[in-house]
């Protein structure tokens, strides 16, 4: 008797092709959903403090939902300028005086580094003079070729530039459109759930929705730490700067390796610039040493690793995956997207240990 498919299973295999079909679309339509994405994580994120203004009252009529939106985004928008006033005196007072300073540390470095570069062979002046002759000696033999790569960067350059500022722009617009609808949004996708399916989706939802949560706390927490470590510590070690670098590098931690680099860079900057010797250099590498270990192995492990029910191998496992597969944005992403795995794995795992597959 020949195989034949159920009504029931065709339809099961044509919702599936759809969804595959939609899966692979936003993969190719990644770029244009960058924004979309960003304001969505955004929106969930910020929609528990919408949730409580609208519930507020102005005399005896309820807080507008509108404008609870509106006074929530203005509040991103504030604290993101918070800390790019942080950011911008720190480097105008520090990037003036290092160019003042950068002949004086190329001497240095030319009397410490470069002995040993001539016995291996190599001679290479550091200082000023020999820098500006090595790169008069390239600029003269590859002039066309420099040139080309040049203008091939600022074309790049410009256009991921414009397509920076359309996302910054385009942003907060979506991100007021989601969180004004968010709960009927949140309403339309659930009805698409087939309704055989309802009540266990309803309860994954709730799950995944409770360790995201503990993840966004045991986040903050971390740059709490951190913050109050990076300050603490270059303040020990005699830096002038410590306060709003420690606070760069602790605030800018959940964007990862960004803001552990900026901040390494301005402190760097600052030991350049402060001490004469090498022990503002060595102070900076112990700290930041020291912070990255505590980072990575102990404060993000446990604190959020720990709070989202995820082993600090799995963590460290995630972040390097999701880095690979989707770079930069993986990155961000990994521990929520883990979260929501393994949500979906213990239910998985349920189920099949359930089934007669595995018990017979």
């Amino acid at each position: 008797m020949p195989f034949s498919f159920t009504d029931e299973q065709k339809q099961t295999a044509l919702w599936l092709g759809i969804a595959l079909l939609l899966v692979a679309l936003m993969v190719a339509l990644g770029p244009i959903l960058t924004p979309f994405i960003a304001s969505a994580i955004l929106a969930y994120a910020l929609n528990p403090g919408v949730d409580w203004l609208s519930r507020r009252r102005i005399g005896k009529f309820p807080f507008p939902r509108a404008l609870a939106v509106l006074i929530v985004i203005l509040l991103l928008v504030f604290a993101i300028l918070a800390v790019i006033l942080i950011v911008i005196p720190v480097l105008r007072k520090e990037l003036p005086l290092l160019q003042n300073q950068i002949p004086t540390f190329l001497t240095k470095l030319d009397g410490v580094i470069g002995p040993h570069l001539q016995d291996f062979g190599i001679n290479v002046r550091l200082d000023g003079t020999g820098i500006k002759e090595m790169l008069t000696k390239q600029l003269s033999t590859s002039g066309d070729e420099i040139w080309t790569s040049v203008l091939a960067s600022v074309k790049v350059g410009g256009t991921a530039v414009l397509g920076w500022l359309a996302t910054i722009l385009l942003v907060p617009v979506v991100l007021f459109y989601l969180l004004q609808d968010w709960h009927s949004i949140v309403d339309r996708v659930g009805k698409l759930v087939p309704r055989r399916w309802q009540g266990k989706t309803a309860a994954m939802t709730q799950e995944v929705d409770s360790l995201l949560a503990q993840y966004l706390r045991g986040q903050l927490l971390v740059m709490l730490v951190l913050a109050i470590y990076y300050s603490t510590g270059l303040a020990i070690a005699g830096f002038d700067v410590a306060l709003p670098v420690g606070i760069i590098t602790g605030l800018l931690v959940f964007i990862p390796y960004v803001g552990f680099g900026l901040g390494l860079a301005l402190a760097l900057i600052a030991a350049m610039l402060q001490f004469d010797g090498l022990h503002g250099l060595i102070a900076v590498a112990i700290v930041y040493g020291i912070g990255q270990v505590l980072e990575s192995f102990i404060l993000t492990p446990r604190l959020v690793g720990e709070r989202i029910g995820l082993h600090p191998l799995v963590v460290i496992f995630a972040l390097m995956a999701f880095g690979q597969l989707f770079g930069f944005v993986g990155i961000l992403l990994a521990l929520p997207c883990s979260a929501v795995m393994s949500v979906v794995v213990k239910h998985v795992k349920a189920h099949y240990l359930d089934s007669s597959f595995y018990q017979n």
